[in-house]
Formats: C-alpha cells, sequence, structure tokens
C-alpha cells in the first residue's frame, strides 16, 4: 500500500479519570497471592505496568470517543460538516446493534452524508481504519474523514478479579491465561485524516504492510461466559512468540513497500503489550530501542486505542519533528500484524 495525498492532520485524546495502579489490583487479589505465594508486584515486575486508566462507572464507548474526536477536530480547525467518512474501530462497542459509530457521529454533530461504521479487528482496529480511510482519500472519494476509538476495560478486569478469587482450585500454573487480562486500560483516541489537496498541513502517510497469520487465531480469546461476564484466555508466551514471528514477516514487507532503511525511521510508535515484548520485539527487529516512544507504565495495554495514543502523547511531547520519519508498528491477536509509515 502507498499513498501520495493522504494526511495525518491531527489527533485528539481523552484519558480516563480514574487511576489504578498495579499494586491495587494485587490487593484485590491478596487473599489469590496469600494462597498461591506470589510475591508483591508480581504484576508491574512482569509487565512493565504501574498504572492503567478506567473510566467513570457507566462510561459508554461511544462518549470517550466523541470527546476524542472533538479534540482532534477543533485541533485540526475542522468544522462537524466537513467530515465525509467516520469509522468506530474499538474491541468496546456500545451495543451489538446499531454501529458505535451512529452514537458519535450524533454527538460529534455531523452532517448526514457523512458515511459512518465499525471496524473491529482486536488491537489493530484503528490501524485498519486508518488503512480504510486512506484508501477512499487516496480514490479520491473522501476529502476530511476521522478515525476514533475508546476501549472500557472496567468490566473485563472486574469479571477477572471475581474469577480468580472464586476459584479455589487456581494453581500457579492455571492463573496465567487471566494474567494479560489485568494489563489491560481504558482510554479513547481519534485522528483527523485529510486530502492533502485540499487540508494540507504536511504530515503524510506514505504506506504500509499487513501480514495475518491466522494458525494462531486460538492464542488470545475473548467474550462473555454463560453468566454474561467478559472474559479473556491468553497464551502469554505463544502469543509473544507468534507475535513476534508475524511482525518480522509485516516488517520486511513495510521496508519493501516503503522502501525506506531502518536506519531512516526516527520513531516508533507500537502496540503495547508488556515490557518483555517490547524488548524481544525490538531485538527481533534489530530496531534501535531508544527510538521508541511508550506509554506502556501508566496507560497499560489499552487495545485498539494503544498505538494511536502513543503517537499523539508522543507528537504532543515533541517526539516526533517535522521532517521525521516514523512508524506505527501493530500486533493484534488473530494473529496480525499492520505497520505503517509516516512522513511528520
Amino acid at each position: 500500500m502507498k499513498y501520495s495525498r493522504v494526511c495525518l492532520h491531527s489527533f485528539g485524546y481523552e484519558l480516563p479519570p480514574n487511576v489504578v495502579t498495579s499494586a491495587d489490583l494485587e490487593q484485590q487479589l491478596a487473599p489469590v497471592y496469600e494462597r498461591l505465594k506470589l510475591p508483591e508486584g508480581r504484576l508491574e515486575l512482569i509487565s512493565g505496568i504501574r498504572s492503567r486508566r478506567f473510566w467513570d462507572a457507566g462510561t459508554k464507548p461511544s462518549e470517550g470517543a466523541t470527546l476524542a474526536g472533538r479534540k482532534a477536530l477543533l485541533a485540526a480547525g475542522l468544522t462537524p460538516d466537513e467530515v465525509d467518512f467516520l469509522v468506530f474501530t474499538s474491541v468496546s462497542r456500545d451495543m451489538m446493534e446499531p454501529a458505535t459509530a451512529s452514537f458519535v457521529h450524533r454527538s460529534l454533530g455531523l452532517d448526514s452524508r457523512c458515511q459512518i461504521f465499525d471496524l473491529s479487528n482486536a488491537c489493530l482496529g484503528f490501524l485498519n481504519g486508518m488503512l480504510m480511510l486512506a484508501n477512499m482519500i487516496e480514490l479520491g472519494q473522501v476529502r476530511c474523514g476521522l478515525v476514533v476509538a475508546c476501549e472500557t476495560a472496567e468490566e473485563l478486569i472486574r469479571s477477572t478479579v471475581q474469577q480468580l478469587l472464586a476459584d479455589t482450585e487456581l494453581t500457579r500454573k492455571t492463573i496465567k491465561p487471566a494474567f494479560a487480562s489485568l494489563t489491560i486500560g481504558s482510554g479513547a483516541v481519534a485522528l483527523v485524516m485529510t486530502d492533502r489537496k485540499t487540508h494540507d498541513n504536511g504530515h503524510r502517510l506514505i504506506g504500509g504492510a499487513c501480514q495475518a497469520n491466522t494458525k494462531h487465531n486460538d492464542l488470545c480469546q475473548g467474550g462473555q461466559n454463560s453468566e454474561q461476564e467478559t472474559l479473556m484466555s491468553t497464551d502469554a508466551e505463544q502469543l509473544l512468540e507468534k507475535g513476534i514471528e508475524t511482525a518480522a514477516m509485516c516488517w520486511q514487507a513495510f521496508l519493501k513497500e516503503t522502501g525506506w532503511d531502518k536506519a531512516s525511521i526516527r520513531r516508533f510508535f507500537c502496540h503495547q503489550v508488556g515490557q518483555a515484548h517490547a524488548r524481544q520485539l525490538f531485538a527481533s527487529l534489530e530496531l534501535d530501542p531508544a527510538h521508541n516512544f511508550e506509554t506502556l507504565a501508566v496507560l497499560g495495554n489499552v487495545g485498539s486505542v494503544s498505538a494511536p495514543i502513543t503517537m499523539a502523547m508522543g507528537i504532543e511531547k515533541g517526539k516526533l519533528k517535522k521532517g521525521q520519519r516514523a512508524a506505527l508498528l501493530g500486533i493484534g491477536s488473530g494473529i496480525n500484524s499492520v505497520m505503517l509509515g509516516i512522513e511528520w
């Protein structure tokens, strides 16, 4: 995939108001830790996550996405009637039907001609949404579009803690598939993308690559059980191994598609799972970890929001400067990988 007329115009993001530390979660799980003789601090030590953010009770994904979308439009200096396309890209949704995008569309006051729909692909949804919008801009079908996402991790964390406390037969081995669920956090992000012929700010999407490795789609699976509780089971060790294997294939396709030399890429913004994942990913791709901007320690794994909100916060902190190249590196369960190249 290559693009000649797609601009990444402006980001907006919203951080939930409630900070929950890894120590807070361990305190809730104290009976389990005591029975299994697990050391305090294990969650932060293994994951590298000190804290994550949670929304107030009852907050819907569309509400967080609306807050982020409004900020992105304001930063771009655009009015709601200028948006031709809206896609909501999270794992979390308001309900099965209608599309969560319909609630965001209404809340933002977008024009009735604006095309809307949901797109979901685990942790890669936002990057897939960017590609979908970029293709439409490149074809001349859209002048200005908005990609939004909002993850709400509260129910997953609550259900996971309750299940672990209730399972009297839990062992150090059987607790492992639930451990990754405790790294999840909440947040919202939005991105305005435009046709450079009408709204050119110089920040260009150059191209990207995708890779699917679906023979491993059983390594991370989530949903509701018979009691309508949201739960997820993850084989973290295998997911790490096969995810990096998939990313390595995608990286080679990315370099070929963009024609870039890896040394020319100044900044990386990645989907964040844990510190071991980031370390092994950069070692496998032979990249300098000093060029990776992270929010993992304070936000945790924010699903589809993770990579774009990290980029938004990195730009805000001046970590990506005019004329520099950056890459968004995404890996999601399934297993899928998407990598996008940007010239800022």
